[in-house]
């Protein structure tokens, strides 16, 4: 697979997502200029986690407006595989691509730990290496992450299994314990969660390992 890597002024994760699909997983994958418009040769996009564009406004408002995003939604938009992780994640809902938004964590700090989650749907293309109901272990680093969507939307998430992945624990506030979500396609994953840290025995998880391996 030929996977793209987007880097926005400000992303701090680019790197470690391009280590493990490079140097873990040995593929095909290259770094994205935020400008870059050409995604055709191009299988599956990851928008990593970090502070794009400072987190001015709010987090992912600007990156929204970056060119390669308008790529991005038509590469989607034709069952391009797209990851949006953390920061990525927020870009993702800033964009339309996903529903809902982030709220500050409840308690108004940035939280830095290692969480567990539970796999709710494994029917999605990022998720076919788990088992429903699997508990994972992932590191969680960000000040918004309380996800957030009203009534009539959460119904529509929970009947068409769009939530992906949910905290055992909930550590941020977040609408049922919501900790990722999909398109009603599939093609498209944002999640709080870092798989890319959870993907090597180094680094104490390797749980978030078979999140790519599904993908290819």
């Amino acid at each position: 697979m030929k996977w793209g890597v987007v880097v926005f002024p400000g992303s701090n994760c680019d790197h470690d997502a391009y280590h493990v699909l490079k140097h873990v997983l040995h593929q095909d994958v290259h770094f994205l200029w935020h400008k870059d418009k050409n995604l055709k040769t191009y299988d599956a996009i990851v928008l990593p986690g970090g502070f794009s564009y400072g987190d001015y406004l709010r987090c992912g408002a600007m990156a929204r407006f970056s060119p390669i995003m308008k790529e991005v939604i038509q590469f989607s938009k034709k069952g391009g595989l797209v990851l949006g992780i953390c920061n990525g994640f927020q870009i993702l809902l800033e964009s339309g691509l996903l529903p809902g938004a982030m709220l500050q964590n409840a308690s108004l700090k940035f939280i830095c730990e290692t969480v567990t989650l539970a796999v709710e749907h494994n029917r999605n293309p990022f998720t076919k290496k788990y088992k429903k109901g699997e508990h994972l272990q992932m590191p969680i680093a960000h000040a918004e992450g309380n996800y957030f969507i009203d009534a009539e939307g959460l119904k529509e998430l929970e009947d068409n299994g769009q939530i992906i992945f949910r905290y055992v624990k909930n550590p941020n506030g977040s609408l049922k314990s919501i900790a990722g979500i999909s398109n009603k396609k599939g093609n498209v994953l944002g999640l709080m969660p870092h798989p890319e840290r959870a993907s090597e025995a180094l680094l104490g998880s390797t749980d978030g390992l078979r999140l790519f391996e599904s993908v290819i």
